[in-house]
């Protein structure tokens, strides 16, 4: 069978692989930044071309999760378990995947967003960005973790990585609550399926920080191992 590049990258670990699908995931999540600034403009070509971009990049992190679990080594000495990186690449996917659903529910239906909730909602989108950032930082410190013998100071650093993931999240939940007051306020000026749809389109952002989180629940679970 031939091999990629990205599979010659496993050498005699599968972290490295692994880290590189997580890039892919947050190349794919933080195309949702100017594809929104494109959807507020109502800029409906550009929305096309984000979400084509969006798709791109997580189809190519789908052939990268799907060489991983074919290639991952069954026989691994590791302090890790084959297992717990299937699960984490699979937590890392989901990610992605909701990403890809977001743009597809607003270029489908070439939503409008209300004037009053356009500046709120950029910030809660920043900040669930920066959820899965630092879910990609984090996921980075594992070749290092792996050289300590998951030990040391090592350890405590993606401790303190996944403290601030959880504040962040945390954050996200709070300005997913304002939206959700302010989409309300407007309820009875609005077309309900316009609404309902809103609501959708706010829940499924508050996802990506909550996916996020999930990668560094995982993360805790390899520390705690």
């Amino acid at each position: 069978m031939p091999t990629t590049p990205f599979l010659n990258m496993f050498g005699r670990s599968p972290i490295g692989p692994l880290e590189e699908h997580m890039s892919k995931v947050h190349a794919c999540v933080k195309e949702l930044a100017p594809f929104f600034d494109a959807a507020l403009k109502q800029d409906w070509a550009a929305v096309e071309r984000f979400q084509h971009e969006i798709a791109r990049l997580e189809n190519e992190a789908d052939e990268m999760k799907r060489d991983l679990r074919i290639h991952l080594p069954k026989g691994l000495f590791m302090p890790v378990s084959r297992s717990d990186l299937l699960e984490l690449l699979s937590v890392q996917d989901r990610l992605a995947n909701k990403a890809k659903d977001i743009a597809g529910i607003v270029m489908g239906r070439k939503m409008i967003f209300p004037e009053s909730i356009a500046a709120p909602f950029v910030a809660f989108l920043k900040r669930c960005i920066e959820a899965s950032l630092q879910a990609d930082a984090a996921i980075h410190e594992l070749d290092e973790l792996l050289e300590t013998g998951f030990s040391g100071n090592e350890i405590k650093l993606v401790e303190g990585m996944i403290a601030k993931l959880s504040q962040i999240e945390r954050d996200t939940d709070e300005k997913q609550i304002g939206l959700r007051h302010i989409v309300f306020g407007l309820e009875e000026k609005l077309p309900p399926i316009n609404v309902i749809f809103l609501y959708k389109v706010i829940e499924w952002t508050g996802d990506l920080a909550d996916r996020a989180q999930d990668i560094g629940d995982r993360l805790q679970i390899l520390l705690a191992r």
